[in-house]
C-alpha cells in the first residue's frame, strides 16, 4: 500500500510539475527548456537546430514536446538556431517587431508578437514577458507559469531593474544570469570600451549583483536557482558556485553550462517538491510524459 501511494504521489507531483533543463547557456549560445507534462517552449535558440535536437534526446525530451519559441532579443548567441528550428518543426516564435527587425530571418507565419506584461498562452502554460535592461533593439525575459509553480528565465539583464525584482519573487526556480566576477573583469584582457559595456547597466550582472538579487528578493519558496550565461574568459562555474553556496539556505544552485546541458529538474510547489533533478523519476514515467 506504501508503495502505491507513493506512485501516486509521484504521477501527480510530474503532472503538476514544470520540467526544465538549460541546454546551453553562455555567450557562446542560450538555450532554455521549460514545460509540462504535455506541452513545453524553449526560450531563445543560440545553438543550432542539430545541436538542439542532440542536447533534447541526451536528457530524454523530445522536440514534439515544444509548441513555441519565445525569443528575448536578436544577439547571435541567442537566436542562431531560431529559424531552422522553427522552419523545420514548424513552430511559431514569439519576438517584438524591434527584434525581429534585427533578429533572425522568419517564414512570416511563424512569427507572432508579444506585449511586455500580457501572459500568452501556450497549451496550460502562461509565458509573461517583460523589458528588461539590455543593449539591444527591444529586449525582454520571460516567467513560464502552469498550476501555481512558476520559472523565470533571466539572462542578459543588465541590472536587477523593477521589473526583474517584481517578477522574480513570484518564481520557484530561476535561470539567473551571473556573468562575471567584478575583478576578473577588471584586470582582465578585455578593452575598456568593452568591459564598460558589460559592466554599465546595459549588459549583463556580476555574480555579486545576482547574488545580492537572490538575497534580498528571493521568495521563500524558490527551490532551484540556476546560475546562468556565465562568461568564458571573466568567470568560472566554481567561482560562481562558491559564492552563492554559502547563501543558499535550501535552495539547490545549479550552474549551468556553456557546453551541455543540464539534468531536467522537476520544479513543483512547496508543498510536493523534491528539489531532486528530474532524472530521478524520468524512466517510469517517460513514456506517459513524453
Amino acid at each position: 500500500m506504501v508503495v502505491v501511494i507513493n506512485q501516486k504521489l509521484i504521477f501527480f507531483a510530474a503532472v503538476m510539475a514544470l520540467f526544465i533543463t538549460s541546454l546551453n547557456s553562455g555567450s557562446n549560445g542560450n538555450c532554455y527548456y521549460v514545460g509540462n507534462s504535455n506541452e513545453a517552449v524553449l526560450v531563445d535558440v543560440g545553438i543550432s537546430c542539430r545541436e538542439t535536437e542532440k542536447r533534447m534526446k541526451q536528457v530524454g525530451l523530445s522536440m514534439q514536446t515544444v509548441k513555441a519559441i519565445f525569443v528575448s532579443h536578436e544577439h547571435g548567441d541567442h537566436i542562431k538556431g531560431v529559424s531552422t528550428l522553427a522552419n523545420k518543426y514548424k513552430l511559431p516564435v514569439y519576438i517584438t517587431e524591434l527584434t525581429a527587425k534585427h533578429g533572425p530571418i522568419l517564414i512570416g507565419h511563424l512569427s507572432k508578437t508579444f506585449t511586455a506584461n500580457e501572459p500568452i498562452a501556450i497549451g496550460d502554460l502562461l509565458v509573461t514577458p517583460f523589458a528588461k535592461k539590455h543593449d539591444a533593439s527591444d529586449p525582454h525575459s520571460f516567467i513560464i507559469s502552469h498550476n501555481g509553480v512558476t520559472v523565470g528565465v533571466f539572462t542578459d539583464i543588465g541590472i536587477a531593474c523593477e521589473q526583474v525584482v517584481h517578477y522574480f519573487k513570484q518564481c520557484h526556480a530561476v535561470f539567473l544570469e551571473s556573468n562575471y566576477d567584478e575583478e576578473l573583469l577588471e584586470n582582465g584582457r578585455y578593452p575598456i570600451h568593452l568591459k564598460n559595456r558589460i559592466r554599465g547597466g546595459e549588459g549583463h550582472i556580476s555574480n555579486r549583483q545576482a547574488l545580492e538579487l537572490f538575497n534580498r528578493h528571493r521568495p521563500p519558496f524558490m527551490t532551484h536557482l540556476l546560475l546562468s550565461h556565465l562568461s568564458k574568459e571573466n568567470n568560472s562555474p566554481e567561482l560562481a558556485a562558491n559564492i552563492f553556496a554559502p547563501h543558499a539556505n535550501g535552495t539547490q544552485v545549479i550552474v549551468a553550462s556553456r557546453y551541455q546541458p543540464t539534468d531536467v529538474y522537476s520544479i513543483s510547489s512547496e508543498a510536493i517538491n523534491t528539489a531532486k533533478p528530474f532524472v530521478a523519476i524520468r524512466k517510469p514515467l517517460q513514456l506517459g510524459l513524453f
